[in-house]
Formats: structure tokens, C-alpha cells, sequence
């Protein structure tokens, strides 16, 4: 499984990519292990369950319990749906925006906090002799995959972070508050003949195909809802994650200057947040129109 690192320096993007799939693969891989109401949307008949357990408990029919029980499955059953459609969905990394990934974050803790607190009170059934030890075996499974699902909810969250940390530098690189960064050669910006297209790209991906003998690391293609959110038209600009001083940051920069190709190069820090370096190809992202 992934280990997020929140102290330390971020991995590549097409790393971040590569081990995000492989986690994702393998947390489908264990679906057996896992409640049927992350996969099935079972809210509904859970909520009327919790509906006619509840009117049972005030009627002294059944032990309040067992209603704290059906309310805390039907919690699950919310949060589970969440994670199904952002963390196992097929929506893009590109495509979330802040809001959804603190969401998503948000669901899959609450589902490892109400396991853990299931987990502790069967282990003390199990001491005072009320549950048999077998059972929390199945109870540790599914609190380990819950554990694995909110790691990941956070790593692709801190994507989503570094999407809009990659916007928000473009941003300060085109306007008067990104003087200061260019001087600095903490921004390079290459204007080239000012134009970039799909056939552009295409040559440059088999380019550092050929070169490096692995993909180029993409981290946003076109239009993202990052993007969008800041109030940007990132159509027919693409941002690769690589240094732009490391081996393949310096070729690929060579590359783009003798093709007279247009291109931001970021190595540190923007408006004083921490982005991860990046290649941004392509001219500048222009501002969006908003209606009157």
C-alpha cells in the first residue's frame, strides 16, 4: 500500500499515477473482504430500516443498540457511496475539485473512526468471554481496507492540491505578481512562436519515449476543474511533472527550445506555497469569460 509522507518531498507525478492505479487495482482486488454496501447503493433500504428500528426503540420493542447499530450501518452506506463514486469512479484526477477530495477524505475517515470503534468494543466481548476470538478477525480485515481506502482518498487529494498549487503558479508566472519569480529564475518562461498543439505533443511524447524509454509524465491535460475553479482555460495546455533542472527537465526544455515550442519551466516555490516543480506546455492559460 501506499505510504503518504505528508513531511517529505512529493514523488513525481507519473509515479503518484503509476502507484495510485496499482492501490486502486488492488483495493478492488479485495472486494470479497469488504461490506457489499460499498459497492451496492443500499442507502435507501437502510434509511427505512433505521426509520422502523426507530420507532421500535421508542415503543421499548428493541434495545437502543440495536438502533445505534442500523444508524451507524446506514452512515456507512452513505460514506461508502462517496468513496465509490470519486475514489474507485472513473472520474479523473483533473476533473475534482477541492471541495470533492476534502469529501471524499472526510467519508473515508468517519468509515475507519466507526470500525475502529466497533473493533474496540468487540475486543472487550472477546475479553469478558460474550464474543468468540474468530470474529475479530473479519472485523481487522475490514478495518485494514478502510485504513488502505483513506490512505489513498488522502493521496489523491494531495493531487488535487498540487493541480491547483500548478494553476495558481501559472497564474503569478503571467501576471505582475510573477515579475519578482522570473527575475529570480524561479519561473522560466519560454514563448517560443507562441503555438502548441496535439501534434506538438504527440512528437514530444515519443521524443522522451525514445529517449528515456518510459511515458512522459502527464499530471494535467487540457481543461481541469482545478483550472476552472481559479478561473482558467487550460484547453491545449498540458503540464508534465518533472523538474525542469533534473535530466529529463533539461532535455525536455532543450527539446522545446529547438522545436521553438511554448513553455512555463517552475522550480520552487510561488506566492509563497510549496508547489511541486513542474513543465507547463504550451502558452499561458488564458483568464475564462465570466457573464454579466
Amino acid at each position: 500500500m501506499i505510504i503518504v509522507r505528508p513531511f517529505g518531498i512529493l514523488l513525481t507525478f507519473a509515479l503518484s499515477f503509476v502507484l495510485l492505479k496499482a492501490q486502486l487495482a488492488s483495493a478492488q482486488d479485495s472486494v470479497a473482504t469488504y461490506p457489499s454496501s460499498a459497492w451496492v447503493d443500499l442507502t435507501e433500504i437502510k434509511r427505512l430500516e433505521v426509520d422502523r428500528l426507530k420507532a421500535m426503540a421508542e415503543a421499548g420493542a428493541i434495545p437502543r443498540a440495536r438502533l445505534d447499530q442500523a444508524q451507524a450501518e446506514l452512515a456507512d452506506s452513505r460514506d461508502n457511496m462517496i468513496l465509490r463514486r470519486s475514489l474507485y469512479g472513473t472520474v479523473r484526477v483533473e476533473e475534482f475539485t477541492h471541495e470533492q477530495a476534502t469529501d471524499m477524505v472526510e467519508a473515508a475517515d468517519r468509515l475507519v473512526e466507526r470500525q475502529s470503534e466497533r473493533y474496540t468494543r468487540a475486543q472487550e466481548l472477546v475479553r469478558e468471554g460474550v464474543m468468540a476470538r474468530a470474529n475479530l478477525s473479519v472485523m481487522l480485515e475490514d478495518l485494514d481496507f478502510r485504513r488502505k481506502a483513506l490512505d489513498l482518498a488522502r493521496f489523491r487529494a494531495k493531487l488535487v492540491d498540487e493541480l491547483a498549487e500548478y494553476a495558481r503558479a501559472e497564474e503569478a508566472a503571467d501576471s505582475d505578481e510573477g515579475v519578482e519569480y522570473r527575475l529570480g529564475r524561479i519561473v522560466e518562461k519560454f514563448p517560443g512562436a507562441g503555438m502548441f498543439n496535439d501534434l506538438d505533443f504527440a512528437r514530444i511524447s515519443a521524443a522522451f519515449q525514445k529517449q528515456f524509454f518510459r511515458p512522459l509524465p502527464v499530471s494535467a491535460k487540457g481543461e481541469t476543474a482545478t483550472h476552472r475553479a481559479l478561473g482558467f482555460d487550460h484547453r491545449g495546455r498540458i503540464d508534465i511533472a518533472l523538474n525542469p533542472d533534473q535530466r529529463e527537465g533539461v532535455w525536455l526544455r532543450g527539446y522545446l527550445k529547438k522545436a521553438n515550442l511554448p513553455y512555463f519551466a517552475f522550480r520552487a516555490a510561488v506566492r509563497g506555497a510549496a508547489t511541486a516543480p513542474h513543465i507547463h506546455l504550451g502558452p499561458p492559460s488564458l483568464r475564462l469569460r465570466v457573464a454579466d
